[in-house]
């Protein structure tokens, strides 16, 4: 395009300017690709550095609603506290419980403290 100055014919400057479109309607089927995906181990994970993860074999935790395949997220930078699942050793065997005044700290040997439990529901 061109325009007309004091009798002199100009070529006018870049006028497009790229940005992003503006949304006009109905939205993008598409727009939910633009979010970050959920990342877990920034939703499930307090202390990286600290955390580990279990798989349990068998059926022995189920009064705690731990069951067969579950994935037990334990983080050892938390201090064993009332009413909290603990991973412990005792007598030399790993075991779930949920600490209360019939343990001593003396008694049990705490390997973290369980923060999340993820149940396979299929």
């Amino acid at each position: 395009m061109e325009n007309f100055i004091g009798g002199k014919i100009a070529k006018a400057g870049n006028r497009h300017a790229p940005e992003v479109s503006q949304q006009t309607g109905f939205p993008s089927a598409a727009t939910h690709y633009q979010e970050a995906p959920i990342d877990l181990h920034k939703e499930l994970i307090y202390n990286q550095d600290a955390t580990f993860f279990v798989r349990i074999v068998g059926e022995n935790w189920v009064d705690f609603n731990i069951y067969h395949h579950d994935v037990l997220i334990i983080d050892r930078s938390f201090k064993l506290q009332k009413n909290r699942l603990a991973l412990i050793v005792k007598e030399g065997e790993f075991d779930i419980i949920n600490f209360n005044t019939n343990y001593k700290k003396e008694e049990i040997q705490v390997w973290g403290i369980i923060t999340f439990i993820i149940h396979n529901m299929l």
